[in-house]
Parts: C-alpha cells; structure tokens; sequence
C-alpha cells in the first residue's frame, strides 16, 4: 500500500440475492437512505484506493446503474457465468478484464453495510505491516452457521479457511470465522486465483481457497481482528436487513448524541446517514429524519414527527407533522398535525402567531395557533 491507499479495492457486487425476494437486487436494498453497495462504496473511500473496482452481473442493469451514479470513478468489470460461479471466479474475472494489479489488493462484498472505513484501514495497515502475502479478515461469531471457518495450527498460523458445506463437524465446531474480505498483495493473487479448485460441495470457485494456496507456496498468510461481529455480517433477507438497519441507527444516534444532540427515546427515532443534526437540538420520541434534512442548534423535532430533506432552522420547533423539502425558518412553529411538501417551501409561524403554509398547487393551509 501506498500513502495514498492500496492499489485497489475490489468490491464483489454480482450475486443475486435470490432469498431477499425483492424487485430491487439485494445490494441495493436501502438500509438508514443508503444501499448497501453505497455504504461498502463510502467505506472503500476511506482508504482511498487508486483504483476502485465494481464486479456486476450486467453493465445494463439496476447494479451497474446506480455505480455510474453514485461512483463514477468505479472500473466496472462483468462476472458471466460460464460453467463456474463464486468469489474465487469473480476476483479471477477481474485478473482477467483488467490486468495484474501491483500491491495491496482489498476484496469486499457489496451486501455488509455495517462495516466500518477504520476496520479497513486497519486491515490494510497490518497487512502492509505484516509483509504478508494475504491478510483475512475474521472475528468471533456466536453462531458460526453459514460462515466459513479459520482454520490454524498448533502455532496460531492460519493453514486455510473452510466453507460451511465442506466442514467436518469437528471445523463446524470452530466459533472464528473468515469475513471473506481479504488484503492481498496484488502480483500473488492474480497467480493464486487461477488455481483455486472448484469446491466438491458446490461446484463453485472460492476465495477462501487463495490463503491455503499461498501457504503452500510458502508465504506468510496473515489475519486481522475485527472485534465487532456485525460488521461482517452479510444481509440475504428481510429479517438481517431490518437487523442491519436497526444496528446502524443506532450507531447514528449514538453519534448524534455524543455530539450533544438530545435523543428522547432512541428505541422510537429513526434517522438515516445523510442527516445532520446540531448540537442542543431536540428530537422526541417517534420522530423519523430522512434523506438530507438538516436541524439546526436548539431546535425541537417531535414527537411523533417525519422530515424528508427538511431543513429546520435553529430554534424551530415541529410538533407531530410531516414535512417533505421544506425550509422551516429560524424560531417558527410547525404543527401540530401539519402536512408541508413542496420545494423550496418556506414555512412556519414564530411562537404566538398563526402562519401559513403554501402547498405545490398554490393552496394555502393555516395551522392552528397555540393556545
């Protein structure tokens, strides 16, 4: 790895994500206004790569669309399937498009939002320390099931990594498991991938099988901690997604409020990444802040209150309504029971006073002033 990052960060975004049962591929199911693929992209960038690179399954389809949008400084690389399938094939594919590429190589997965730029930057930085030919990342799972296993020596040295399907009960025992996101050094895979077997169980080509092969070969296969399990974790359905969501609310939440913004009941407030809130401000029990909306220092937000792309000026105060790319002025009142949309819509009233709202069609709709 350079100064100014790893030679690149491979992000493995052609799979179909079947069990999600959505119209929208998986990775592009939202979680807190992001979709996954947009936050393992952000946290690529804190790495800053030289090269960025996405595998889809169609440069025509929803996946490949939405990478020349959000990150067009992506290379985007095609996975077919042509008899072989799996990460092993994938990584192979882009050996393949792009050429071997020289240094530190980082593979990521598009479906784990929960991961973290500083676990990578950590991943990267031990590698690079290590001088090792490919660093796993692991951790400790509660519940292993479906995770492939670390397997090591009497020594501590990792000898491999085995899938799930292909582990004895004795390996299925094994409580670390791989992430399987790996720093590699760019020159050994690019060799390695093109002897990974196909697996008995599956027919399909893995990853996993790169750091056994490198051993063999006599280099130095290194690992790097992650201490918190969630942020490996893959979503491949309805439940894990809600799950992911609620575990990066509250890592927003958390954050707000150590900046000094005051969440009444963090069980009942939603907010999603793009937010910002002041600090002082105030937001209520069964409040949800979407998109880009904004609150400034000393505002009031709640309860019961829905804000999409809202600003809401310092001192303002919303009281049970729903307001959607509204500008809310400094000091004014809205609500209760309010129901503001429109762009570039100024409104509230100041404390005392009634004010009026405009609607798109040029209706107006007047508040109740407090009593």
């Amino acid at each position: 790895m350079t100064a100014d990052g790893p030679a690149a960060v491979i992000i493995l975004a052609a799979g179909e994500g079947t069990r999600m049962r959505t119209e929208t591929p998986k990775m592009l199911n939202e979680v807190c206004g992001r979709a996954m693929l947009g936050h393992v992209i952000s946290a690529a960038r804190q790495l800053a790569p030289q090269r960025l690179i996405l595998v889809v399954s169609d440069l025509r389809g929803q996946v490949a669309e939405y990478a020349r949008e959000h990150c067009p400084e992506a290379t985007l690389v095609v996975q077919e399937r042509r008899g072989s399938w799996g990460t092993g094939h994938a990584v192979r594919t882009v050996v393949e498009s792009v050429g071997v590429i020289h240094g530190t190589v980082i593979v990521l997965f598009a479906d784990t939002p929960m991961l973290r730029g500083e676990t990578l930057i950590k991943l990267a930085a031990e590698h690079t320390a290590a001088g090792a030919a490919v660093t796993v990342l692991t951790t400790q799972a509660p519940e292993p099931e479906g995770y492939g296993r670390i397997l090591r020596d009497q020594a501590g040295r990792i000898t491999g990594i085995v899938e799930e399907a292909d582990a004895s009960p004795q390996q299925r025992a094994v409580t670390e498991i791989s992430s399987g996101m790996f720093a590699f050094d760019g020159d050994l895979l690019a060799d390695a991938v093109k002897r990974v077997p196909a697996a008995k169980a599956t027919g399909e080509e893995y990853l996993t099988e790169v750091p056994a092969i490198l051993r063999a070969d006599g280099h130095l296969v290194g690992s790097a901690w992650c201490p918190d399990f969630d942020e490996i974790q893959g979503v491949n359905n309805q439940a894990q997604l809600a799950r992911a969501r609620r575990v990066l609310n509250e890592r927003l939440l958390a954050r707000s409020m150590a900046a000094g913004v005051t969440i009444v009941d963090p069980a009942t407030t939603w907010i999603d990444v793009d937010v910002t809130i002041e600090p002082s401000a105030r937001i209520s029990q069964g409040t949800q802040l979407e998109g880009r909306t904004t609150v400034g220092a000393g505002a009031t937000v709640g309860p019961g209150s829905l804000l999409r792309d809202t600003a809401v000026g310092a001192g303002a105060t919303v009281l049970q309504s729903v307001c959607e790319a509204t500008v809310i002025e400094p000091g004014a009142v809205v609500g209760p029971f309010a129901h503001l949309v429109g762009p570039d819509q100024h409104a509230g009233r100041k404390r005392g006073a009634a004010a009026q709202s405009r609607a798109p069609g040029g209706s107006s709709t007047w508040q109740h002033k407090e009593s």
